[in-house]
């Protein structure tokens, strides 16, 4: 009788792997190269990133939720909803809507494809590290979750690293250094470099506005 994979526990300590195409070895699937599905599913904020189209937008946030899997081959996929306001907090919130779809089971690698008029628009996106721990001054039990993500370029932007965290404020000094250390130690020196060149914090400005 075959039995379901368990779930993996999320990583209570920050590492990080090079995205696969700079990768000298076959990609990592096992259970702590991806987070699960039901893990992932909840709206992120970006708190840093080396991408420059952040540096004049605010409150920028994402979030993944359940979509069914592709008919063809049950590959995994997710509603992919990014909004974020302008950083002088004018007008209202702008989105961009899409969904992403599996590449390869468990290696943490995602094809974006646009929705609306941003049909004809794809993209290949990967996480490179996850995790949960203990939110410093939280009390018993609260914990922060974080997540790193790499993207491949496009027609309108740049390659690019961002950074996530599950609080809508941020994610602790401690979790950011970490990570920050994490990145500038990755084995892919050119992302190393532009993550130290260009990476960013992108501006919060609670509470955020509703469309």
């Amino acid at each position: 009788m075959s039995t379901s994979a368990p779930t993996p526990t999320p990583p209570a300590t920050i590492t990080l792997h090079s995205p696969s195409k700079y990768a000298t070895t076959s990609p990592d699937t096992s259970a702590s190269a991806s987070p699960p599905l039901t893990w992932l599913h909840r709206t992120w904020t970006v708190t840093h990133s080396t991408l420059a189209m952040w540096r004049s937008a605010r409150n920028v946030r994402i979030t993944y939720s359940p979509h069914p899997p592709r008919e063809s081959d049950g590959a995994a996929r997710i509603n992919d909803l990014v909004e974020y306001e302008s950083a002088g907090g004018k007008g209202g919130v702008k989105t961009v809507d899409g969904v992403d779809t599996a590449a390869a089971s468990g290696t943490g690698v995602w094809d974006w494809r646009g929705r609306g008029w941003l049909f004809f628009v794809s993209s290949r996106w990967e996480v490179l590290g996850w995790g949960e721990r203990p939110l410093p001054g939280g009390g018993e039990g609260a914990v922060e979750r974080w997540v790193v993500t790499w993207f491949a370029p496009t027609l309108f932007t740049k390659e690019g690293v961002d950074i996530y965290s599950d609080r809508a404020e941020g994610g602790s000094e401690e979790t950011v250094r970490e990570v920050l250390a994490a990145l500038k130690g990755l084995d892919a020196k050119p992302v190393a470099r532009m993550c130290e060149k260009d990476m960013r914090p992108v501006e919060i400005s609670l509470p955020w506005k509703g469309r």
